[in-house]
């Protein structure tokens, strides 16, 4: 499953004055929102079949590369994800981030990683992601 751009899926997220910082560009807590932002569609867009699987996922490790400055003027953000590694208990999902204006075959001005694990809510243990689980996840890998 992969979008026209080779991403499982792209958000475009909109830029708001008060994710710059003092030096103009978007500060990082903001990045790390901005992905959730987009993040937050994807998932959703998976429908009520992986509710369980949306729910009970929660965040365990973040990593953010910049290589580039992102700006209010690069409004709205592409941010093309797939996931990229799953394992019993957790899944991994990457992004590539470019501005509006950036093509889509140039270098992302960020790279980044969300390691989510798998909990039994109730519990407030890991569980193991189900077969169903393992497939829609491996469907969400980039091509």
């Amino acid at each position: 499953m992969t979008t026209d751009d080779g991403f499982a899926f792209s958000a475009h997220v909109p830029v708001r004055w008060s994710d710059m910082d003092a030096f103009g560009h978007i500060n990082h807590a903001r990045m790390v929102t901005l992905m959730e932002e987009a993040r937050i569609q994807w998932l959703l867009s998976a429908g009520e079949e992986y509710q369980p699987l949306i729910t009970s996922a929660m965040i365990v490790n973040v990593a953010i590369r910049y290589q580039a400055q992102l700006r209010h003027s690069d409004t709205p953000l592409h941010v093309g994800m797939w996931v990229s590694a799953f394992r019993s208990v957790d899944f991994t999902i990457s992004y590539e981030i470019r501005g509006a204006q950036a093509p889509a075959d140039s270098k992302p001005a960020c790279v980044a990683t969300t390691q989510m694990a798998v909990v039994d809510i109730e519990k407030h243990t890991l569980r193991r992601l189900s077969p169903d689980e393992k497939a829609h996840l491996a469907a969400w890998s980039r091509s």
